[in-house]
């Protein structure tokens, strides 16, 4: 993963990125010297998302394999979400 400073950006702009971009995946930008953002091309971005959300459809349809959830009316939903405020 290539790193990229604040400072390189701020002077080169985008180009530094698209740069880094042909010989990396992703870049960090430093700030400080401290790792603070990651940029990447979006069609990665997308397909990291799309994982993303499978899993978050797994774990659902576990939880409901399991009987972890819930039925009940809106109204009963809120004061449930209420009361755990």
């Amino acid at each position: 993963m290539g790193k990229l400073t604040a400072n390189e950006l701020k002077t080169k702009g985008v180009s530094a990125v698209e740069a880094r971009l042909k010989v990396d995946e992703e870049v960090i930008i430093t700030v400080r010297g401290q790792d603070r953002y990651v940029v990447m091309d979006v069609e990665k971005y997308a397909r990291l998302r799309e994982c993303e959300l499978s899993i978050a459809l797994q774990e659902a349809r576990a939880d409901v394999d399991a009987g972890r959830y819930v039925t009940e009316s809106v109204a009963e939903h809120m004061r449930r979400v209420a009361d755990d405020l």
